[in-house]
């Protein structure tokens, strides 16, 4: 369908969206036609009216409340660009509420838990080295897997050991890693160019001399559980979540985690924060004794 295919073209050129956050639009959207096919009615006649039933079909195939809260998004995304190119008259969407958040507390590691999973790793082969620098950088910058793997050689600085990487919508910034994650860049760049085989200027290279993929990223780290008796299902992502809970535990402020996790709302990172009123309670009853 046109419209929809030139709303998908805005939101890679004009909005810059990935090509993941362009898919799940696109998978919301065609979800929606298929609705209305299913009703006879067409998108460009649709009302607020009309949009009682719309919702009782995502109760009836029991989607989440994240799930509904992307398909409404979606939706009224897409409404919203007709209206602006003058494709329809009105958004029906526009006076739609989200539905509440399910607020699902971050997964995260110990200090304890990271230091067995990182000295598991015996470092044998370059591969080695370079799986536990993934590690390292993971836990000491709190970067997303897509970013990680993004990561150019230029993007270092190596006087102030900080890194610039490209977040979501395509947003800059630029976050630190410590003398341990130094120490062991160091060591990988002095192998690197064996194993950049095919001249790329990307950080980390997968056996091809290919760009790692995010794909591999997961495999690498189940690879290293698999090693250890580790009672917890262990994901990238975890490391990321280790990462900003334990910069609030030692006292961190909430707006510079905020800015070091590229979060565009300072109520993203708040989640974190009931985990480490958990850390407080736990620091008063230990030292307060009365």
């Amino acid at each position: 369908m046109k419209d929809l295919e030139d709303y998908l073209t805005y939101l890679k050129y004009n909005k810059n969206y990935s090509e993941k956050t362009i898919l799940n639009y696109k998978l919301d959207l065609e979800d929606y036609f298929n609705y209305l096919h299913i009703e006879n009615m067409s998108y460009k006649d649709i009302t607020y009216n009309d949009l009682m039933p719309l919702f009782e079909h995502f109760e009836t195939n029991k989607l989440s409340n994240k799930s509904i809260r992307r398909h409404i998004s979606s939706i009224k995304g897409f409404y919203k660009y007709l209206v602006n190119n003058d494709i329809v008259n009105s958004n029906p969407f526009i006076y739609v509420k989200l539905p509440k958040k399910e607020q699902k507390l971050p997964r995260y590691l110990t200090i304890e838990e990271l230091l067995e999973i990182f000295n598991s790793l015996e470092i044998k082969t370059n591969y080695d080295l370079r799986d536990r620098l993934i590690l390292e950088l993971m836990y000491a910058t709190g970067v997303r897997v897509s970013e990680l793997v993004n990561i150019k050689i230029l993007d270092i600085d190596f006087t102030n050991n900080s890194i610039k990487v490209l977040g979501k919508g395509s947003k800059e910034r630029i976050v630190y890693y410590n003398e341990v994650a130094k120490t062991y860049l160091e060591k990988y760049l002095r192998i690197y160019p064996s194993l950049n085989k095919k001249n790329l200027s990307f950080l980390f290279l997968n056996y091809k001399g290919d760009k790692l993929t995010t794909a591999g990223i997961s495999y690498i780290i189940n690879q290293v559980i698999k090693k250890i008796s580790f009672d917890k299902h262990i994901t990238p992502h975890m490391l990321r979540h280790s990462f900003a809970t334990h910069l609030l535990n030692n006292g961190c402020s909430l707006a510079t985690v905020q800015e070091l996790l590229g979060h565009s709302s300072i109520g993203t990172t708040g989640i974190y924060t009931h985990i480490t009123l958990d850390h407080v309670k736990d620091v008063y009853y230990k030292c307060f004794r009365r």
